[in-house]
């Protein structure tokens, strides 16, 4: 692969603020707008040359396109410059922003934030807690209904038919929301056009479950309701970071953070009230095949807090004392110039004020996660969707639902399924699942985040030596290690583990884990309407979903086979103008019945997950 003038991979493509792609597509003619997906594809694979704070691409022998962005990101659409005669309303810039990174929405930082890197990717700005409840204003109310408009005809394009040009429209009227203070619901507009984006092009963290869950949250934060709080609609555009003295923070682990559009990480602490905050270093990049290795160096660099030299990866096993300290709601650290860090001892898991974290029940904790998963993602405080348990690992085990044999880990009594948080080889998680499956009645203190299921399952995301001696083996770190292992980064060695019992013959004996219901026969439908748009779910409702309903009847979940029949009508029921022809304007009814199958679909997995982790 060439390099261009900065050492950046050419081909990479900087970043472009969703009110630029809005602004340079919408300036397109009706006959360009046809071209616009075929364009922006071939333009991708041109060689891009960075210099600077300019990205150009050679269209041919006249034409050139030059992108400027300052810090890789390009927020003005003079900035994106062509030198062909159709420019400014050529397709070469229409292209180039359809082809480039969606940037994420601007937040600041705050008091005492000047160092702090965005949030992550879905994380849309947080709403000022002290903000008058009043009712949303004749414009704010149509700003917010143009945006369920346009969420409707997302949904019922599908990932084939939702474009360049159905993109921007959301993006559109998501800058049209944001310039009235409606920021929530723009930030999760643009979650869902960032998503379309990863699904049309393949990309390795595409999955259709993230999709559906942002054309679901995008919905049920524009249905308006009496009891809507507009709080929660407008937001403030920039991170709050309060001012909260001194703290005495001591290192839990370190988590590899890794999107399509951003890596770093993020080091989880806690301090001596047992409050959870992250250290945090989460930068933009160009290429998704050098996250991994991104976010790997980012673990070995200094904090970004005082003058402290310690690198994230020494905080995770150690701690730290802050001076002036700021805080987000939702337990990020500042870096403002105020702050001033010191390096100081950690402590173990099972040594306090850490092990507190494991005292509380493992049902209690469940419930605080999905509690939390209930909260707008800017509320939710920092680590509730943790969890800190005492297991003993039971070796790999075949599971209902899964194709293969996942790693089940004993928790009183409880098979819980452990997961690798992220599956990219260039990060340890996978191979370290690897080596510790191969011993089972290993005894482990874990730190994982819940995936919701209808059996016990955890992302697992850190793990240590049981703190008791007992039967069974345990791990054997090296003291550097500090008796901890942050399974993204730190590869296990053989050496660290006892020595794996001699395996038995045949195939690895099922978990003995209770049936699923049938929830897949409308979990199914909902996803399939995101992939191929209201059109296809409705020829393929009309085949199957009759045998499908009365399926759901007979297990017991009448509800969901309500909900299955009323998205099939809503599918079907296009109405048609004078010529015959279907009008592609009307989907507010079909977006309201997959909302509530979507919605149903969610309260019943949550209670399913609190039943599962209930049982032991």
């Amino acid at each position: 692969m060439t390099e261009n003038a900065t050492g950046a991979p050419a081909g990479s493509w900087p970043a472009v603020s969703a009110e630029v792609v809005a602004e340079v597509v919408s300036a397109l003619s009706e006959r360009l707008r046809k071209r616009l997906d075929g364009a922006a594809a071939k333009l991708a694979a041109r060689p891009v040359v960075r210099a600077g704070d300019e990205w150009t691409v050679r269209i041919d022998e006249e034409a050139v396109l030059v992108l400027r962005a300052p810090g890789g990101t390009v927020r003005a659409a003079a900035d994106v410059r062509c030198t062909c005669l159709l420019a400014p309303g050529c397709l070469h810039r229409a292209a180039a922003v359809t082809a480039a990174p969606l940037a994420e929405p601007e937040t600041g930082t705050g008091t005492g934030g000047g160092a702090e890197p965005p949030p992550a990717p879905e994380a849309p700005d947080a709403p000022d807690a002290g903000a008058a409840q009043e009712p949303l204003t004749p414009a704010e109310a149509e700003a917010v209904h143009r945006l369920r408009r346009a969420a409707a005809h997302t949904l019922a394009a599908g990932i084939s038919g939702a474009g360049s040009v159905v993109q921007a429209e959301l993006l559109r009227t998501a800058h049209q929301a944001r310039l009235l203070g409606l920021h929530r619901p723009a930030a999760l507009a643009t979650t869902v056009v960032t998503r379309l984006r990863a699904a049309r092009a393949a990309e390795p963290d595409h999955r259709l479950a993230d999709l559906a869950a942002a054309h679901r949250d995008l919905l049920d934060a524009t249905t308006v309701t009496a009891a809507t709080d507009p709080r929660t609609l407008r937001g403030t555009a920039r991170q709050t970071y309060r001012e909260v003295g001194s703290l005495r923070l001591y290192g839990l682990f370190a988590e590899p953070v890794v999107t399509a559009t951003h890596a770093g990480v993020a080091v989880w602490t806690v301090d001596a009230d047992g409050t959870l905050a992250t250290v945090s270093e989460v930068t933009p990049h160009g290429d998704p095949a050098e996250a991994a290795r991104l976010a790997r160096a980012a673990a070995d660099r200094p904090l970004r807090l005082g003058e402290t030299s310690l690198t994230h990866r020494d905080l995770a096993r150690g701690g730290l004392i802050l001076q002036g300290a700021t805080r987000t709601a939702s337990g990020r650290l500042g870096a403002g110039t105020g702050v001033r860090a010191v390096g100081a001892a950690g402590a173990h898991w099972h040594q306090p004020p850490v092990a507190r974290l494991w005292e509380v029940p493992a049902g209690a904790q469940v419930e605080r996660a999905l509690r939390a998963e209930r909260t707008p993602y800017e509320l939710r405080a920092a680590g509730s969707d943790l969890l800190f348990l005492d297991v003993t690992l039971l070796g790999a085990r075949t599971v209902p639902g899964s194709a293969a044999p996942l790693l089940l880990a004993d928790c009183a009594g409880l098979p819980v399924a452990l997961l690798a948080t992220q599956g990219h080889p260039r990060l340890a998680f996978a191979a370290n699942l690897a080596l510790l499956a191969a011993v089972p009645g290993l005894r482990l203190r874990i730190v994982g985040r819940l995936e919701r299921a209808a059996h016990p399952r955890l992302h697992l995301l850190a793990a240590a030596p049981a703190p008791e001696s007992g039967p069974g083996p345990s791990l054997a770190l090296p003291e550097a290690y500090r008796q901890r292992v942050s399974l993204g980064f730190d590869a296990l060695q053989h050496a660290d583990l006892p020595p794996a019992p001699a395996a038995p013959a045949g195939a690895p004996p099922a978990a003995d884990l209770a049936p699923q219901p049938p929830l897949h026969l409308l979990a199914r439908p909902l996803e399939q309407a995101v992939t191929g748009g209201r059109s296809a779910l409705s020829a393929r409702l009309a085949r199957s979903a009759a045998g499908e309903e009365a399926h759901l009847r007979t297990a017991g979940l009448a509800t969901a086979g309500h909900l299955l029949t009323a998205l099939r009508a809503a599918a079907a029921d296009q109405r048609r103008d004078t010529f015959g022809r279907l009008r592609t304007d009307d989907h507010q009814a079909y977006a309201t019945a997959w909302l509530a199958a979507a919605a149903y679909r969610e309260e019943l997995a949550t209670a399913l997950c609190a039943a599962a982790w209930s049982a032991g």
